[in-house]
């Protein structure tokens, strides 16, 4: 094997590293509700939900893929260290805000990272404008969608069992969440780990193991999925307490209307191709099934805290990939 099919496999295997903290990171995303709300255990919970992020392989296409490898750096500023500089500045980027259990968004960090790696490389023209304002718009709308979806659901939901007794609504919901959080794990996979995917594929392409067309391999699709399936087996403690428990204190009825509100956001947008947050889809969800009952059963203080470090992500993890890759240059 020569020297630089063994740096493209490295750059994989870091890529595959990335997609296992992806998964380790928002292991929160997948199972908080269903963990706080006492459906499931939380060793059963993540086997339910790394199982359910695998399956997501086998059918909603590559169209994120394709937007993350194509639509957010011109191609031609491409090149293995502006990759290797992107994953590293994300990895540092989640590890970080998981010290701190704050639930941010690791696609909006693989996007930073590839920004100001790209910058580095080839200066601001690098960057595909189009491509960055669908991101940027989304990382209002999705948390949007996901508040007035989980907002609209729990108050129709209310609706029709007033006149059943909590107790029996609370007895029928638990065995419904587990529907909802099974769909919001495929959700979530199809979503995130096609991420990683889009970058392989575009390293793949840039070295011309892919021929003249781009396309995901099949073997790219199914090791991110098993990445982003460990990772969530792995779990992320830290964040769980605060998506499932700080933010607003949730029940069996409000997880399964959380849950199910973004799994319909997610489907939506990977159908479309837009490469959106889960943790901003879910956050909202949360925050407007908790709404319903009063807004001072959302705590705004956390919240807050939360919106903050969104907003910081993608200069952030930008800002850490652009050191990566100057290093990168000087060692060269």
């Amino acid at each position: 094997m020569d020297t630089a099919f063994l740096y493209v496999a490295f750059i994989c295997a870091v890529a595959f590293v990335f997609d296992f903290i992806n998964g380790f990171h928002d292991a929160a995303n997948s199972i908080a509700t269903v963990v706080s709300t006492r459906v499931l255990r939380p060793m059963y919970a993540v086997v339910w939900a790394a199982f359910f992020n695998f399956v997501a392989a086998f059918g909603f296409g590559v169209h994120v893929a394709t937007t993350m490898g194509k639509g957010i750096i011109d191609e031609s500023a491409v090149n293995n260290e502006v990759i290797l500089a992107a994953l590293i500045g994300a990895i540092v980027w989640d590890l970080f805000t998981w010290y701190l259990g704050l639930p941010t968004s690791s696609s909006h960090a693989l996007i930073g990272g590839l920004a100001g790696a790209a910058i580095v490389q080839s200066g601001w023209q690098a960057l595909l404008t189009s491509g960055l304002i669908k991101v940027s718009a989304f990382i209002v709308l999705s948390p949007v969608a996901g508040l007035f979806l989980g907002y609209t659901s729990r108050t129709l939901v209310s609706w029709a069992f007033r006149r059943s007794s909590p107790k029996s609504t609370a007895r029928h919901f638990r065995r419904l969440q587990l529907v909802s959080a099974a769909l919001y794990s495929l959700g979530h996979g199809t979503n995130d780990a096609q991420k990683t995917m889009g970058v392989i594929a575009i390293l793949l392409f840039t070295n011309g193991y892919l021929g003249a067309e781009f396309f995901v391999p099949r073997w790219v699709i199914l090791g991110a999925h098993a990445a982003i399936a460990l990772g969530t087996m792995a779990g992320g403690w830290r964040i769980v307490k605060t998506m499932g428990m700080r933010i607003t204190k949730l029940q069996p009825v409000d997880g399964f209307c959380a849950e199910t509100s973004a799994a319909v956001s997610l489907f939506g947008t990977a159908t479309a191709g837009i490469p959106v947050s889960t943790t901003h889809t879910i956050t909202g969800a949360i925050i407007g099934v908790g709404s319903t009952r009063r807004l001072s059963a959302v705590r705004w203080g956390v919240t807050v805290g939360v919106v903050w470090a969104w907003v910081l992500t993608i200069p952030g993890a930008a800002l850490v990939a652009a050191a990566v890759r100057a290093a990168l240059l000087l060692v060269r």
